[in-house]
């Protein structure tokens, strides 16, 4: 595969209420634009403000659609189960048709547990009810009869093209495969019980060799790898602010299956599969994790790091303008960068 491009992701987890949190967000996806990142992906999570502040990801990319203009915009992802798959139809497409067609379509089964009760979902139904909706979906997209005698207005134009699926399974890899979407790898992911030590490429080249072999002829994969990252000009900084917020994270994690270390800092930022410090220490974290020599996008985040927005900012600068480059991912030429404080070009 040619050099990945480049992509932003966010939660929305600043320490700020939701208006300034939605506010700050769209600030973020500007600066990317404004250092040539090709891409930015937001995340929907329902009820609890630590996971994820953005319950509607249409509504916030219709918003940041019109506060940018070139930079693509994603939902990484959309909780199929707890939707109607005809609504999430119509949303994207009236987005996409706002923002010029700029919109991807993300989608998991995944979700917090109990956040599945107040939406009439069964967790452990999950995954068929998401197999379900998908079908409705993408018969909705490709202009099929969907019941009634009814077809999507307005129709969804090239969207059923920029369709993705998240997911930790070969299984998964081989459904998006099979339709011909793009893929989307997490951050990190839970080990399992009898391979705590593995690396996140262990767990990840299965999910691309059967991605890939699903993938129809003709087909160009689309592999998307989300990395926790964090570039700051002193690694001081990047460690403050690891310790704060990794250690807050891995309850969460742990909760949702991680076995994670309790006690040096270092072991945790290796079981989160994080990558920080300075632009120089953060490349060559990168570059020793193979699994992205086979993604077609690198999308960066710093969650759960969590610095102030200032600093993520910053670590936006950095890593379009110092890490991409140096590991070849990207030729677009920048002005030399000043330091936290001072004016940037």
């Amino acid at each position: 595969m040619t050099a990945p491009s480049l992509a932003f992701f966010t939660r929305l987890l600043d320490d700020a209420p939701p208006a300034k949190r939605y506010r700050l967000a769209t600030d973020q996806i500007r600066h990317a634009e404004r250092f040539g990142v090709g891409r930015a992906w937001v995340a929907q999570h329902h009820f609890r403000a630590a996971e994820g502040g953005l319950p509607s990801p249409f509504v916030f990319l219709a918003h940041a659609a019109a506060a940018t203009s070139e930079i693509r915009l994603g939902t990484g992802v959309v909780t199929l189960p707890l939707e109607d798959p005809v609504r999430v139809a119509e949303d994207a497409v009236v987005a996409d048709l706002l923002s010029g067609g700029r919109i991807d379509l993300g989608l998991g089964s995944g979700g917090t547990p109990s956040s599945f009760v107040p939406f009439g979902q069964d967790v452990a139904a999950k995954a068929a009810v998401y197999d379900r909706k998908l079908t409705v979906l993408l018969d909705a997209l490709a202009g099929r009869e969907i019941g009634g005698g009814n077809t999507l207005y307005p129709d969804a134009g090239s969207l059923a093209d920029r369709v993705w699926q998240a997911t930790f399974s070969p299984a998964g890899g081989t459904r998006a495969g099979i339709h011909g979407h793009g893929l989307l790898l997490s951050r990190t992911q839970p080990r399992p019980a009898d391979a705590l030590g593995a690396s996140l490429a262990d767990l990840q080249h299965p999910i691309i060799d059967r991605y890939l072999e699903a993938l129809p002829a003709g087909v160009d994969p689309r592999v998307t790898a989300s990395r926790t990252l964090f570039v700051a000009d002193d690694r001081a900084d990047a460690l403050r602010f690891a310790e704060v917020g990794l250690r807050r994270a891995a309850e969460g994690l742990r909760r949702s299956g991680h076995h994670l270390p309790d006690d040096a800092l270092d072991d945790l930022i290796a079981a989160t599969d994080t990558h920080l410090g300075t632009p120089e220490d953060v490349a060559a974290s990168l570059a020793a994790d193979s699994t992205l020599s086979r993604a077609t996008e690198v999308a960066f985040q710093v969650h759960s790091v969590d610095a102030p927005h200032d600093f993520v900012l910053r670590s936006i600068e950095l890593f379009a303008g110092e890490v991409a480059p140096a590991l070849g991912w990207t030729d677009r030429s920048l002005a030399p960068l000043g330091r936290l404080g001072k004016e940037t070009s």
